[in-house]
């Protein structure tokens, strides 16, 4: 199952990077404070599930007895949140970037996840990563999961921010008749 899980993410990071040639040119960037504050959560999450037993025993320990279902159930989930995030990705276009920014004609974008949920790049990554839970079963995998959800959800506000003060009220509609993460529920 590792090797399943882990060609997806591989996959999902080879894509991520080609798709980023060709963005639109940045008109204004958060600053480095602002990014190292959600990145650096990130790292750690990451490091957390390469390396489960650096956070010590208790955290490398599983979660629950491994169940037969596992198999199956952490690659639908990888894989179905990957795949949301990619379909994110495909409708954002140019617009795209790693950091928080503002493009050049900047578009608000509303069509096909984006007319589910606000952030759905983030939604799909969070999903792929319960997907990795599920197959890691270790404590230090959730600990990941939590450190992921805070570092995006404090991207988020910083991402409303921008697209609030370059969209005004169609942003604020946006808001109103869209989810956050969750469709449907916030």
């Amino acid at each position: 199952m590792a090797f399943v899980i882990n060609g997806l993410w591989g996959a999902w990071i080879v894509y991520w990077s080609v798709a980023a040639v060709g963005a639109k040119p940045v008109r204004r960037h958060e600053s480095v404070a602002s990014r190292l504050s959600h990145i650096l959560p990130l790292v750690l999450a990451v490091w957390l599930l390469i390396r489960p037993g650096i956070a010590g025993p208790a955290l490398a320990a599983p979660i629950v007895p491994y169940q037969p279902s596992f198999y199956f159930i952490a690659p639908v989930l990888v894989a179905a949140g990957l795949g949301f995030a990619v379909w994110a990705r495909v409708h954002l276009a140019g617009n795209w970037s790693g950091t928080v920014t503002l493009k050049q004609d900047h578009e608000l974008v509303r069509s096909g996840p984006y007319a589910l949920v606000r952030h759905p790049i983030y939604t799909g990554i969070l999903l792929a990563m319960i997907g990795t839970v599920v197959a890691n079963d270790r404590w230090s995998a959730v600990l990941a999961l939590l450190l992921m959800a805070a570092a995006f959800l404090y991207k988020i506000a910083i991402e409303e921010r921008f697209m609030a003060e370059a969209f005004g009220p169609a942003y604020a509609d946006y808001s109103r008749a869209t989810a956050r993460l969750v469709p449907y529920l916030w």
